[in-house]
């Protein structure tokens, strides 16, 4: 089958330092690149690399950015004739700070991200009948998401969101039109409006966030692992092992192996472990779509940890 991602594609200006800094504070980086990114582009390359079809749909500003983004998803294998190239704006760009832990800071700069809208759902919409799953993020404007889902929806095709970065107010309309819900522990804490200090907190609030109309919710916790709400169950996955060079895309990486797997029909349990081992790789490898694992990789890792 197929996967169709809606969603941002930046270029991530890289800086690398000691720590991450504080108000005020000026700092030295060890290192500086530029690297494709953005949410939706992430999450294209994430399934790409895992042997699935996968189109995105999205905008990119008339600059040497968006042709050096375009060139990097085509040499990866993703589909981009739903790629507008929008003389009014400029590229989207990322500015993250990684310290030498992995923690990271990022500021976004939308650029023809903002503009997605209308027009766009237009050109994603004939890529949606035989599709498996649609995948969104909210690097894009709010409504032009919704909209998405909503042909999703009229397509008979599942969706997947990544609230990310979760906006101040969540319309409760959008969470029926989800079925699979990703949140990380920041965006669950802003979409409930409390804090999740432990595992038992975020199993109590991917179930909350199920009622409110989703069908699955899988709650990233980073190295703790995930809480998954489905149906009446509620689980804790432990993380795999991994050493964290940078967390960038580990969410992004998550989100297309889950699609990935389950567009080749493997059960839910076995998406489950694509995701968890896809995030382990990637926090392991520095950049985002750099850090991507392939096909192989995976199962290699996953026969390793089995």
């Amino acid at each position: 089958m197929a996967i169709c991602v809606f969603g941002s594609l930046n270029l991530d200006l890289v800086l690398r330092t000691p720590h991450l800094p504080k108000a005020g504070e000026t700092l030295s980086s060890s290192t500086f690149e530029t690297v494709p990114g953005g949410k939706g582009a992430n999450q294209a390359v994430a399934a790409a690399r895992l042997g699935t079809l996968v189109h995105l749909v999205g905008r990119v500003g008339a600059d040497g950015f968006g042709q050096q983004l375009v060139a990097a998803l085509l040499g990866q294998g993703v589909a981009c004739d739903g790629i507008f190239e929008d003389a009014s704006a400029r590229t989207g760009i990322a500015a993250i700070t990684v310290a030498d832990g992995g923690e990271n800071q990022i500021v976004l700069a939308a650029g023809a991200n903002g503009l997605v809208g209308a027009a766009d759902i237009e050109r994603l919409k004939p890529k949606l009948p035989g599709a498996s799953a649609l995948l969104l993020q909210l690097e894009i404007p709010l409504q032009a998401a919704i909209s998405a889902a909503k042909a999703a929806r009229d397509a008979g095709v599942k969706v997947i969101l990544d609230p990310a970065p979760a906006p101040a107010e969540f319309p409760a309309e959008f969470y029926s039109l989800v079925d699979i819900l990703t949140p990380n522990q920041t965006e669950a804490e802003q979409l409930l409006g409390q804090p999740i200090r432990s595992v038992a907190d975020a199993l109590q609030g991917a179930r909350s966030l199920q009622q409110k109309g989703v069908e699955r919710v899988i709650l990233t916790l980073g190295d703790r692992g995930i809480a998954v709400a489905d149906g009446s169950d509620l689980q804790h996955w432990p993380a795999y092992p991994s050493s964290v060079c940078d967390t960038t895309a580990a969410g992004d990486a998550f989100n297309g192996a889950l699609a990935a797997a389950l567009d080749r029909n493997h059960s839910w349990t076995t998406a489950l472990q694509w995701g968890l081992a896809a995030g382990a790789l990637a926090v392991s490898q520095a950049g985002a779509q750099p850090s991507l694992p392939t096909r192989a990789s995976l199962l290699d890792f996953l026969q390793a940890h089995s």
